[in-house]
C-alpha cells in the first residue's frame, strides 16, 4: 500500500507539473523553483507533513520536497539558535542532498564525458 500511495501523490505532483509546462509558457527553470517554493509554502501551513506522511517518497523526491526539507531545517534552526538559525538551517537540512548531487554529476561527467552543443 506504501507503494501506491508514494506513486499517487509523485504521480499528481508530475501531473500538475506538466499542466504548467504544456498550457503556460513558463520556462521549465521557474517551473522548478515553483515547485521548492511550494514545498516551503506548505510547509510553513503545516500541510506537506500530512502529505509526506501520507505519500511517503512520493512526496519527499520531488522538488517540493526539497523546499519541505528546507524549511523544515531552517525551522529547527531557528528555535535553537534564534535569528541566525535563517541562515543555518536551510544549509545544513540540505547539504547532504545538494553535495550528492554534485558528487554524482562529477561523476556521471566523467564516464560519460559530455561536450558542449555548436
Amino acid at each position: 500500500m506504501n507503494y501506491l500511495m508514494a506513486f499517487l501523490v509523485g504521480g499528481i505532483i508530475c501531473v500538475i507539473v506538466q499542466i504548467f509546462m504544456e498550457k503556460t509558457k513558463l520556462m521549465p527553470g521557474r517551473i522548478m523553483v515553483l515547485l521548492v517554493i511550494s514545498g516551503v509554502i506548505l510547509g510553513a501551513a503545516g500541510i506537506y507533513d500530512k502529505l509526506e506522511r501520507f505519500g511517503g517518497c512520493g512526496a519527499t523526491v520531488p522538488l517540493s520536497g526539497f523546499g519541505y526539507n528546507l524549511w523544515k531545517g531552517v525551522k529547527e534552526a531557528v528555535d535553537q539558535d534564534g535569528f541566525l538559525g535563517l541562515f543555518r538551517g536551510g544549509f545544513k537540512a540540505a547539504a547532504v542532498g545538494t553535495s550528492s548531487a554534485l558528487v554524482f554529476s562529477y561523476l556521471a561527467s566523467l564516464i560519460f564525458q559530455p561536450k558542449m552543443k555548436k
